[in-house]
């Protein structure tokens, strides 16, 4: 590749969170970074709300409004770098040194096809442990990231064809890092790397946002679990919507016929795109789930400035 870094920005009506997203990009000026934005059919169109740009800003438009997944998948096409980082709207690079760090991971472990982040608040401050991919304080082997901002190695992301964009936006991640754990590679949370997340109410739907973290988690299964294992984790997976529903107090009283027609109707897809796993791999997983594998993170120069 030409280039070490691109970062890939997905917007979609929120000019005042891209302002500052691309606002923070200075940051990151010494690794030289190509920065891109996906305008995921924003009106009006993203480059007239964001016109100030302190960085060269290359923009991608779709007007059909495909969603973020489809997105990032485009973002990653598109990109020169060998590593891409990528970034929602609401976010802000904070330090060098964060993404500098992820850099070095990348680098120094060609196992390792992506790394996660810590969600921050704009100052620098960590948000809680729980909201974070892990409650490790160290470097670790997690088996999915959080999306708001994520590093992936580019040949590897295209390798498994990147994200699924049939699960439209929420769960993405779990089922990427799944299909990347199948396929020997390995996904590292930095807990020192923080990215602040500055969360914009828009384009949030709780019923819709239910909705979707249920039907994905049920695609998950369909398209990657052994026949053995699905039997029992898609009645389970269902059945999760409706606990989720009640104890997040959502009034959706057709949800569930939507989530069973949503399915039935996409089962000729996921029959010819199924690809189960294998169950070393669900292995993995779970023991990466439980703590029981650590990641020892490379040596680095401590002369070497971050990402050099």
């Amino acid at each position: 590749m030409s280039r070490l870094l691109t970062v890939g920005i997905t917007t979609r009506n929120r000019p005042e969170s891209l302002r500052a997203c691309l606002a923070s990009m200075p940051v990151i000026a010494p690794l030289d970074p190509q920065v891109i934005v996906f305008d995921d059919g924003s009106a009006p169109p993203a480059d007239t709300q964001a016109a100030d740009r302190p960085l060269p800003v290359r923009l991608i438009r779709e007007d059909a409004a495909p969603g973020p997944i489809v997105g990032r998948n485009r973002l990653v096409r598109e990109a020169e770098g060998e590593f891409v980082l990528l970034l929602d709207d609401d976010t802000r690079i904070l330090t060098l040194e964060s993404i500098g760090a992820a850099i070095d991971v990348l680098r120094a472990d060609p196992q390792v096809a992506a790394v996660g982040f810590a969600q921050a608040e704009a100052d620098g401050r960590p948000w809680p442990e729980r909201m974070q991919p892990s409650s490790a304080r160290v470097p670790s082997l997690v088996t999915a990231y959080i999306g708001f901002a994520h590093m992936v190695r580019r040949s590897a992301f295209l390798q498994v064809s990147g994200y699924r964009e049939a699960l439209g936006f929420y769960g993405e991640e779990k089922e990427l890092c799944l299909r990347l754990l199948d396929a020997g590679l390995h996904t590292v949370y930095l807990p020192d790397a923080r990215v602040a997340h500055v969360p914009d109410p828009r384009n949030r739907d709780r019923r819709q946002y239910l909705r979707r973290v249920a039907r994905n988690d049920c695609l998950n299964t369909l398209y990657n679990d052994p026949l053995t294992r699905l039997a029992w984790m898609l009645p389970a997976r269902v059945a999760l919507y409706f606990h989720m529903r009640r104890a997040w107090k959502i009034s959706d009283p057709w949800g569930g016929a939507w989530l069973l027609r949503d399915l039935a109707a996409r089962m000729p897809a996921i029959l010819r795109d199924r690809r189960p796993v294998s169950r070393a791999t669900l292995a993995r997983w779970k023991a990466i789930q439980r703590g029981q594998l650590t990641y020892d993170a490379p040596p680095l120069h401590p002369d070497s400035a971050p990402g050099r």
